[in-house]
């Protein structure tokens, strides 16, 4: 109760010294994209093209740490929660609703404070200029996932020719990131539908859409590049930052899934005692389709270390990416605020304090 006291008197509005301290986003194009039934939207993707021909999005993220200080009753409680809980009829969420479904919501027609990765880039995916920073955002539109499929698979609607261009960028980028290895375990969600007393009454499977991987795709690409930025500074020295790592699979693990493979008649190469991601990725691509293949990829993901939050970058081998982190969800995880406040201090120019590693472990 006092938490949800404290987050009621916040101060919701912001001041013009505070709007000078950040970079204005308003007037350009901006829109969130969403599963239908969402209550807190914590990302927003802007988009429009420079004078130079370049493309620039810009991916904006619900600026949590501005209002949730450190050591603060309401921090205390989001570090104690660590995430929110997502259960089949409720959400038990990290923040306060104050928070969550109001002032740091990215909800339509309203001015939000955010914390954006801003790109700009050729139709080909490719990244030729990157800035982060705190900003202010007025998003023109709340899409759900189904209004901006439709968009994709030819339907009309706002902003058609913004989300055909930032669809058409995140193919390259998903592109890009299969052939460097990374792993596609895009397997069926099941999803109950209930009743007004919350009473099953009904299974569907979510089924993954361009709409999904379009927004995948972006959040994947900030999360890479604030790992980059705030894992080094400009001189190429390492700095305390919390990575989403994930380590390579177990030799023993490895070994069971081959022996389990070998019953269905497919071989996993005995090259090394660890096996890489392409190799996974071909043995997924040989199976689709077929009877087996939902049995295959869950041994195959069983067969997987977990990924887990470390101040120690080992990279992320499901990802094949170097370096990756968690930025772009901070109503609903502690550690995206960790970075979120670290990026800042970065930004500042501050170094971090003498225990700040400790204090990130």
């Amino acid at each position: 109760d006092e938490v949800v006291e404290a987050a009621h008197h916040i101060d919701g509005g912001f001041t013009a010294e505070e709007i000078a301290k950040r970079r204005d986003f308003r007037e350009v194009t901006t829109f969130t994209i969403d599963p239908f039934d969402a209550k807190d939207f914590d990302d927003a993707l802007s988009i429009q093209t420079l004078p130079n021909g370049r493309i620039e999005v810009g991916v904006h993220i619900a600026d949590v740490s501005f209002y949730v200080q450190p050591e603060s009753i309401i921090d205390k409680e989001a570090q104690r929660r660590a995430t929110s809980v997502y259960l089949v009829d409720r959400t038990i969420p990290m923040l306060p609703e104050r928070l969550s479904n109001e002032l740091c919501s990215l909800r339509p027609n309203e001015d939000k404070m955010t914390f954006s990765a801003v790109f700009e880039m050729d139709m080909e995916g490719n990244v030729l200029q990157e800035w982060f920073g705190r900003t202010l955002i007025h998003s023109d539109r709340r899409f759900t996932y189904e209004e901006a499929q439709a968009m994709i698979e030819g339907g009309e609607g706002d902003f058609k020719q913004e989300m055909l261009t930032l669809n058409t960028i995140a193919r390259k980028l998903r592109k890009k990131r299969f052939d460097a290895g990374s792993i596609d375990f895009s397997s069926e969600e099941v999803k109950f539908k209930l009743d007004e007393k919350g009473h099953p009454e009904g299974v569907y499977v979510k089924v993954m859409k361009e709409s999904n991987q379009l927004i995948e795709e972006f959040m994947l690409l900030a999360n890479q590049g604030v790992a980059k930025f705030a894992g080094k500074n400009a001189q190429g020295m390492q700095r305390p930052c919390v990575y989403r790592v994930h380590d390579l699979p177990s030799p023993e693990k490895i070994q069971t899934l081959r022996n389990f493979l070998k019953h269905l008649g497919y071989k996993l190469p005995r090259a090394t005692d660890s096996v890489g991601g392409k190799v996974i990725k071909e043995l997924l691509a040989r199976v689709e389709g077929q009877a087996e293949e939902s049995m295959v990829q869950i041994m195959a993901i069983r067969s997987m270390a977990k990924a887990e939050y470390s101040t120690k970058n080992i990279g992320h081998y499901g990802l094949a990416f170097d370096h990756y982190t968690h930025f772009t969800s901070p109503i609903r995880r502690y550690p995206d605020v960790m970075v979120h406040r670290l990026v800042q201090r970065y930004l500042n120019g501050e170094g971090p304090a003498d225990e700040s590693a400790l204090e990130l472990q």
